[in-house]
């Protein structure tokens, strides 16, 4: 069996409130884009489960990968048989745009497709969201409004087809905890879910991303994809997440050769929504 876990991205990330475990209340829109990995799930050759990973570096031992924790996740609950699974990295990580949460909830959705276990994506989700915060989205796989700490979903209408999507990670990677140390938590005065009714083309200057005020400063040079994005013609750009990934929407095509000329050293994707 061969997946492909795609990648998402946040449009608009409103921090609302600090709660008392430490966690904070979040609002956000995430949004599939078409940027994948490449995940191949098989019956074992031996009698354990091996995960081997190609492409792109990732720095953890194969234990400690959300690939191997949802297989231990699901096998913990149903029982499941040995299996080898192939892993082509091709998103980057420690870039907002929850490759690594793709990679494992594409692996309870192979898995449950592969031994027919019959589980709903409400019970798949259920087993993603103790492997993390985005893990469940992609059991969805659909455009979600993200609440409390990101894992109460609302479908959302919104259907950005023939847009363009231009994705830039820069070589710097951004620590989670430290864009939420730096951020100020507040109550929005318009609530995300009204701002996204607009047309993209009004988007810009009314969805914003709180992180961004906590990154910038740290790492300019992702302020600056952001804004060689909008004089690139981007209706809208935005980092994603905590980033630090920062993205385009396009009215027209973009040609990637001329986005590799302007961003070198940085990983770029581009593309159509689907």
């Amino acid at each position: 069996m061969i997946l492909f876990p795609n990648a998402k991205i946040n449009i608009g990330l409103d921090i609302v409130s600090k709660r008392p475990d430490g966690y904070h209340n979040i609002e956000t829109v995430m949004y599939p884009v078409p940027w994948r990995d490449v995940l191949e799930i098989v019956p074992a050759k031996g009698s354990e489960t091996t995960l081997t990973v190609t492409g792109r570096e990732v720095n953890c031992p194969a234990e400690k990968n959300l690939v191997m924790k949802a297989y231990n996740a699901l096998s913990a609950q149903v029982g499941l048989p040995p299996v080898d699974i192939y892993l082509r990295k091709i998103i980057p990580d420690g870039a907002g745009l929850g490759g690594g949460s793709a990679d494992a909830a594409f692996t309870l959705v192979g898995l449950n497709s592969l031994f027919a276990l019959g589980l709903s994506d409400r019970e798949l989700a259920d087993i993603a969201a103790g492997l993390g915060a985005d893990c469940p989205f992609f059991v969805y796989n659909r455009p979600m409004l993200c609440t409390g700490i990101g894992t109460d979903f609302t479908p959302v209408d919104l259907n950005l087809k023939g847009y363009g999507i231009v994705i830039v990670k820069p070589e710097v990677s951004v620590p989670t905890a430290l864009a939420y140390s730096r951020v100020t938590p507040a109550e929005p005065t318009v609530k995300l879910a009204d701002k996204i009714t607009v047309l993209p083309t009004q988007w810009q200057g009314q969805i914003k991303n709180d992180f961004e005020s906590s990154v910038f400063p740290s790492y300019p040079e992702v302020g600056k994809i952001k804004e060689k994005l909008i004089d690139l013609g981007a209706i809208y750009a935005s980092m994603s997440g905590s980033g630090s990934a920062v993205y385009g929407i396009f009215e027209s095509d973009i040609l990637s050769e001329e986005l590799t000329d302007c961003f070198p050293g940085c990983s770029v994707f581009s593309d159509k929504f689907e």
